[in-house]
């Protein structure tokens, strides 16, 4: 198998609040928006991030079991700066988002960072990481 990852999926239980939350609050450009069904949004070349309405994920997974609630994941989203990070928290708590750590200075790696809950308890953390780097060809490298 391939070292690859191209949709990651949740389930969404108020789909109308992600929406709002990512493409009229943050300015995302969903890729395809299929109301009261999925909105999925390009987040890095080759990759998607799906928000699927959590009873029809249910559905597709076909085992009669409620298979919609995401724990100990967190998307992180790497910026510039400590500025931007204070940025990024700032536009994420206007767009609806909820605020569990403040911009800090991270206890592991290095990092300064935060973490934001969006409306449908998807965890970010928003981070600047000096060690982080990304390639022209997109491979990431650490320090």
């Amino acid at each position: 198998m391939n070292q690859n990852v191209h949709v990651i999926t949740f389930a969404t239980a108020d789909l109308a609040a992600a929406r709002s939350f990512y493409s009229t609050a943050l300015g995302w450009t969903p890729l395809v928006d299929v109301p009261g069904e999925i909105i999925f949004y390009q987040v890095a070349p080759g990759t998607v991030l799906g928000l699927f309405d959590a009873e029809k994920f249910n559905r597709d997974l076909a085992t009669g079991t409620d298979h919609s609630v995401v724990s100990g994941v967190t998307l992180s989203h790497n910026v510039g700066g400590p500025d931007e990070v204070h940025a990024v928290v700032t536009a994420m708590t206007a767009a609806g988002g909820r605020v569990i750590k403040a911009p800090q200075d991270g206890a592991f790696g290095g990092i300064f960072h935060a973490h934001v809950q969006d409306p449908n308890g998807i965890i970010w953390e928003i981070a600047h990481n000096p060690g982080w780097h990304v390639a022209a060809d997109g491979a990431v490298s650490f320090g």
